[in-house]
């Protein structure tokens, strides 16, 4: 103690009581803290078992539909539900829905672990000690106020992410311009993502983690201030392909999904009421297993449900989702004889990106899906 400089002495006489209020507070919001714990424990566990990114590849889909299409005359290039078999051809029926991706808004973890295209490479080689920094201290911050929220599992929308959502809205409320004009299938496309009286129906679907629903309810929050009975439909199958913790959902089994503490603070749309009264948990049943799932398994079982759906007069799907997720499920359904930039580059954050999705059932290989290669289309943002 004698030898202690004025600076030391101040630092020891002051830790003692910051780390009593910090166990205090930690005492205190003792049910967060040991969720969090959970959290955590689960994280690794996913890190060190999990194999979402593992599967064998399946055959290749273009092998399955060439042979029928060209027996039926089909090109691919038609769209709903119905056949496209030719006249007294006994091949099986070719079905059809129409997808419309849509990527969430940038989130937290890629404000600290990506570059993204809104700054260079030495920017973020700059920033990224003191962005990690600021997360983690953002994450001890939400344990000691006893917020059930978090900066890395389950990743929720950045305050960029806000803006991108905030940027897609405007977009889609859009009615006329110079590009629909000159494409008269853009302002189709356009009138189902609204849900304009006039256009076929469509349904609203969204992955499990919260960034994907936010980008959904804010980006489509004209459509459900016109239908306040439309409901976004959370679907398991449609989480993120990846071990990292902000692929992990927060929100537990047939739960209300609550509003991250960014989401709270914005003025696009108020994600509390959207989420309390638009938002549909039915069909969510967790977060995704450990040892028992994998990206492979979650994209068929997804492509089950779009063909099995309830009401079937459905024939267009507006799925909010995720970038490794997305380019899985086109370089696993398209011909693998496609080079495709859909393969090998990921949606931009609230990128919208329309396409086909064949089923045909074959005594051979039971249900096969194919992306009709033709019917990629960008409506916005691009990859």
């Amino acid at each position: 103690m004698f030898n202690m400089s004025e600076t030391e002495k101040a630092l020891y006489y002051w830790s003692r009581p910051v780390l009593i209020v910090i166990c205090a507070m930690l005492l205190f919001n003792l049910p967060t803290l040991l969720y969090k714990c959970r959290l955590f424990v689960r994280g690794i566990l996913y890190l060190l078992f999990c194999h979402d990114k593992k599967w064998k590849i399946p055959e290749d889909p273009g092998l399955i539909f060439a042979p029928l299409m060209k027996a039926q005359g089909d090109s691919g290039s038609g769209s709903g539900s119905g056949s496209g078999s030719g006249s007294g051809s006994s091949s099986p029926t070719i079905e059809r829905k129409t997808l419309y991706f849509v990527r969430h808004g940038e989130s937290t973890w890629n404000d600290t672990f990506n570059q993204g295209k809104h700054r260079s490479a030495i920017v973020f080689v700059i920033g990224f000690i003191p962005g990690l920094i600021k997360a983690c201290l953002y994450e001890l911050y939400l344990v000691l106020s006893g917020k059930m929220d978090s900066w890395f599992y389950d990743a929720p929308l950045s305050y960029l992410g806000l803006s991108q959502v905030d940027e897609l809205g405007h977009f889609l409320k859009k009615k006329s311009g110079k590009s629909q004009q000159d494409d008269p299938s853009l302002a189709t496309t356009l009138s189902i993502l609204r849900g304009d009286p006039s256009a076929p129906p469509s349904q609203l679907v969204s992955s499990s983690l919260r960034r994907a629903i936010s980008t959904m309810a804010g980006g489509f929050r004209d459509r459900l201030s016109r239908h306040p009975d439309e409901k976004i439909m959370v679907i398991p199958s449609l989480q993120e392909i990846s071990r990292n913790p902000d692929t992990l959902s927060i929100t537990p089994a047939h739960a209300a999904v609550t509003a991250s503490w960014i989401d709270q603070t914005s003025t696009i749309a108020d994600f509390n009421q959207l989420f309390a009264t638009q938002v549909d948990t039915s069909l969510h049943c967790g977060n995704k297993p450990i040892a028992t799932t994998n990206g492979l398994l979650r994209m068929t079982e997804f492509c089950d449900h779009v063909f099995g759906m309830t009401n079937n007069n459905v024939d267009h799907i507006i799925v909010g989702g995720h970038s490794i997720y997305f380019r899985s499920f086109f370089r696993t359904y398209l011909p693998y004889t496609i080079d495709h930039v859909a393969k090998k580059k990921k949606v931009v954050n609230c990128g919208v990106i329309a396409l086909t999705l064949m089923k045909v059932t074959t005594p051979a290989h039971g249900d096969s899906y194919m992306i009709d290669p033709q019917s990629i289309k960008v409506v916005y943002g691009g990859f």
